[in-house]
């Protein structure tokens, strides 16, 4: 399957794209421009909630494919986003406790990607991802997953923080790696879960963490201390997995 790298340039189709609903992750606009047209735009960034980042014209310039950017470059994603709410559905349709894996400061499209075709395999029925210090659905995120991302929906969400708030009312639990943390065999992960993932670099954010119901580390034995953050997601899910079906 091959997926398109969605990268918008101009004044006139970027307003186009977002004027038709099409799905904007991020917008590049040149640093003090403020014309009327890009004030146009910007509204309507507003409006969907795009982050927007004012760049100098040599950054702009090296991101053109056309060379014809008027000062406004839009990054759409090549795949559409699912709700909270359509993720829970599909655990309801299947009769089964809800499984869904929430990412926090996964940049790595890569990563992404290999964790969205780890939680299509180990039957997770959605992923949740932050808006801002995160990466959207790119191409290279669709084609890093193999073609889960047909199966298993992706929602973006505002704040990390107070979807989980939101989902802990629904019955949700939620469960976050760190290496400091409990050793997962030593952990009961039935019922509905929420299992939160971060970056190698920074892990799980403090205020998320402070959030999660329980800290689970991997039990490792080599001599480096961190595992690759979708290596360690297909670990914990897979014993989310285990204690399911025991």
């Amino acid at each position: 399957m091959r997926y398109e790298e969605m990268t918008i340039e101009g004044r006139n189709a970027v307003l186009e794209a977002f004027r038709s609903g099409k799905t904007i992750d991020k917008l590049y606009v040149l640093k003090g421009c403020q014309d009327g047209p890009v004030n146009t735009i910007l509204r309507e960034a507003r409006k969907q909630d795009t982050i927007v980042s004012f760049v100098a014209k040599e950054r702009l310039d090296q991101m053109s494919e056309t060379g014809k950017h008027q000062g406004v470059i839009a990054s759409a994603a090549a795949y559409a986003y699912a709700e909270v709410e359509d993720i829970l559905k599909i655990a309801e349709e299947k009769e089964e406790a809800p499984f869904l894996i929430l990412l926090d400061n996964i940049e790595d499209p890569h990563n992404l990607g290999a964790i969205i075709r780890t939680a299509n395999l180990a039957g997770a029925h959605g992923v949740i991802i932050p808006k801002r210090r995160a990466v959207g659905l790119t191409a290279t995120v669709a084609r890093a997953s193999a073609g889960a991302l047909n199966y298993t929906p992706v929602a973006k969400v505002t704040n990390l923080g107070a979807t989980i708030d939101e989902l802990k009312k629904r019955g949700l639990w939620f469960v976050c790696a760190d290496m400091d943390g409990t050793t997962m065999y030593d952990l009961d992960l039935k019922g509905p879960i929420g299992l939160v993932i971060g970056s190698e670099g920074e892990g799980v954010s403090h205020l998320v963490r402070e959030k999660c119901d329980l800290i689970a580390s991997v039990p490792m034995k080599g001599d480096i201390d961190s595992l690759n953050a979708s290596v360690a997601a297909g670990v914990l899910a897979y014993e989310i997995v285990r204690q399911r079906y025991r």
